[in-house]
């Protein structure tokens, strides 16, 4: 059986000698136990690019932790999954590699079926409650505590009032117990966050497959679009920027809003203008909470939100005002997808000579959609509007920290994991106790010193795509409608290793279906944020992977190439309901690809091709 590299034999960084320290333990590799050692060896790990292009700073590898722990559980002991367990993990040079566990025993999938059925069949039977009502709520209650939760330094003296009211205890408790409570709330954001998830993920592969038995051989992007066409809130703070471009033209502040400032300068500017004030009310009233919204993906603390730079949904206003202007019709065409959607369904519907097939079709298609709109709904509270706040709470500590010299940077919290963050409280709280030095501003610098350069030799690294060794079939439904990893999937990338680097047509990639189109262009490859204002009209965007707030910069583009994902991962669900021809998980788009390059690619197969060196 052809495999990948072992996961024991992925050589160590020169110079990053001990770099295991900066992670949890039980995220090694080992071969110190030789049980965990054969199970390693014998499972497929793949490198989770989807969610980390960059390596991870210490601190930053908590969402990944309580995904670990909430994905699984779900999979596992709450709604037994009939054939799948959940997702391990483990890190390599700073990268995480992940790795579907499948039921050990196939006779023991029969016995997993009843227990889904009745346990998966109640939130389905009550989805738009238990999410409204119920999921909704939780969310924002966990929100509005996490937004009540702030860290100042540790006082000189004791207020009189704890004496005289008896309080019994001091503000070296309250930090200690305050940062607890931060990082118990992100673990809780994380346990809801699977609530529904799984279960809209179990539907999709279902939905996949049962349309490929009605209907084989129906293509991916036919699939995607009989279940496209909804309104989820994730897609609200681009309507927000679109709304805020059509009222500056109405006011006639249109001209203001394109001066050449920046956003402070801008909104003071508006402020002392009788009509700018009107529009600057609305554009406050946008913010919260719409602009708490990731410039990436959320799960790094380098991430900014709009409102953390609000130059950025500013320059997303001028683009808007001016494409206004042409006579561009902006937003997403959602009538005409979901013509094209009812179109389509019924078609294929009309094919169908049994009842029976048409009962399946109808309750398989009906339960996609159904679901959909949470698997990004849950995005914007999640990942955009929890993570936003809670890394400037983080930052807080941070400054805490600083201030009593454990560290030269406020930033430099991120080097440290969460645990380490906590005695580093402990440390400071007992030395401010006794009026004794604590160790931290003797111990942290030097550490940290070595830490970011390790964190530097992590970025000049490139992780492999898959270690180990290769299940026959992939059965997780993350693995596969998430991350687009496949059987096939897996076949190609062990051609590719076999071939070498100078295997193939350097010219053809080939990747999934992320959005039906077909479209050419030059291509701009983008590495981060900072890069979309370079992007011009009738570009096409290649990147690692998108974020929902870079819509508005799809006014623009032609269409969408990405490293990762499948075809129910954020960048293809999103350009899809933009009608924006779209590949993802090409594997190494943003490397073969060069800026300039004229580029022809298929929505439809997943092919790109290269026509024209820049």
């Amino acid at each position: 059986m052809a495999k990948f590299m072992d996961p024991h034999d992925v050589p160590t960084i020169p110079g990053t000698e001990g770099w295991e320290r900066m992670y949890p333990y039980q995220y090694q590799f080992t071969k110190d136990d030789p049980e965990r050692a054969a199970y390693e060896s014998n499972q497929i790990w793949y490198y989770d690019g989807l969610h980390y292009p960059t390596p991870h700073h210490p601190f930053d590898l908590l969402w990944d932790e309580f995904w670990y722990l909430g994905l699984s559980q779900y999979n596992t002991r709450h709604w037994i999954i009939p054939p799948a367990m959940g997702i391990d993990h483990r890190i390599v040079n700073g990268y995480v590699y992940i790795s579907p566990v499948g039921v050990a025993n196939p006779e023991e999938i029969p016995n997993r079926v009843p227990h889904f059925m009745e346990r998966a069949g109640y939130y389905f039977q009550n989805w738009n409650d238990l999410y409204e009502n119920n999921w909704k709520k939780k969310m924002t209650k966990i929100i509005e505590e996490l937004e009540a939760l702030n860290f100042s330094d540790l006082p000189e003296m004791e207020d009189i009032s704890v004496v005289k009211n008896g309080l019994g205890k001091g503000s070296g408790y309250e930090l200690l117990k305050k940062y607890d409570d931060l990082i118990d709330l992100g673990l809780q954001c994380w346990q809801y966050h699977f609530e529904f998830l799984n279960l809209s993920y179990a539907v999709q592969v279902t939905y996949f497959q049962t349309f490929d038995q009605l209907f084989p051989g129906i293509p991916m992007a036919t699939l995607t679009k009989m279940s496209a066409g909804f309104d989820p809130i994730l897609f609200k703070p681009d309507a927000e920027l679109i709304r805020l471009a059509k009222l500056a033209i109405e006011l006639g502040v249109d001209q203001l809003v394109l001066k050449p400032m920046k956003a402070d300068e801008l909104l003071k500017t508006m402020a002392e203008d009788a009509v700018g004030k009107k529009w600057l009310e609305e554009f406050e009233k946008a913010r919260y909470p719409w602009f708490h919204i990731s410039t990436g993906t959320g799960w790094f603390h380098t991430d900014q939100s709009w409102n953390t730079n609000l130059n950025i949904p500013i320059e997303n206003i001028r683009t808007n005002i001016n494409a206004l202007k042409a006579g561009k019709t902006l937003g997403r065409p959602t009538e005409q997808i979901v013509a094209e959607r009812d179109k389509i369904s019924s078609e294929y519907r009309n094919l169908l000579k049994a009842d029976a097939d048409r009962e399946a079709f109808d309750q398989s298609l009906g339960l996609a959609r159904l679901v959909l709109p949470y698997a990004e709904d849950h995005n914007f509270y999640v990942e955009h509007w929890f993570h936003t706040l809670f890394w400037a709470k983080v930052r807080q500590v941070g400054k805490i920290l600083a201030n009593a010299g454990f560290f030269e940077d406020s930033e430099d919290i991120w080097f440290l994991r969460r645990d380490e963050i906590k005695q580093a409280l402990w440390d400071l709280c007992t030395g401010w106790a006794t009026g004794v030095k604590p160790r931290g501003p003797s111990y942290w610098p030097k550490e940290i010193e070595w830490r970011k350069g390790v964190y530097e030799k992590f970025k000049e690294w490139t992780p492999p795509a898959a270690l180990g060794t290769p299940p026959e079939v992939v059965t997780e439904p993350f693995t596969i409608v998430l991350w687009g990893v496949t059987t096939n999937v897996l076949d190609t990338w062990l051609k590719g290793s076999e071939a070498g680097e100078g295997g193939g047509d350097p010219n053809t990639i080939q990747g999934s279906p992320g959005s039906s189109g077909i479209v050419q262009g030059r291509a701009r490859v983008l590495k981060s944020i900072d890069e979309l204002a370079d992007l011009k009209e009738g570009e096409i965007l290649v990147a690692t992977t998108t974020s929902p707030s870079w819509a508005p910069s799809f006014v623009k583009i032609a269409g969408a190439i990405t490293d990762v994902g499948g075809p129910m991962c954020h960048a293809a669900i999103v350009c899809r309901e933009y009608g924006l021809p779209t590949v993802v998980g090409t594997g190494k788009g943003t490397q073969l690809i060069k800026t300039g390059d004229l580029v022809w690619m298929d929505g439809d197969t997943g092919v790109v091709k290269i026509l024209e060196r820049a």
